[in-house]
């Protein structure tokens, strides 16, 4: 199994809607790790490592969030691979 490294940038309503916590949870149940956290200009990033079905389905899950998300637009960028270990919310 072949680990990729995937950088999402997170547009929209996505700050003080539990869509960090709720990235780990999903990055979590996948398998992936890496990292997550807001950034000043109202988005959110997510570092994230992992088999590509796994970071494919975590993309989907980006292109929403949580119900309280409003999510306008995701860009999506491959990078080298950091062996991050475990997944956590970044401030």
């Amino acid at each position: 199994m072949s680990v990729q490294h995937r950088a999402f940038l997170v547009h929209g309503g996505v700050q003080g809607v539990f869509f960090r916590q709720s990235a780990r949870q999903q990055a979590e149940k996948l398998g992936i790790s890496g990292y997550t956290r807001n950034n000043p200009d109202g988005t959110v990033t997510i570092e994230a490592e992992g088999p590509a079905e796994a970071l494919d389905t975590l993309q989907a899950w980006c292109q929403h969030g949580p119900p309280a998300a409003q999510v306008t637009k995701v860009d999506v960028a491959a990078r080298p691979v950091r062996h991050y270990t475990g997944f956590e919310v970044r401030r």
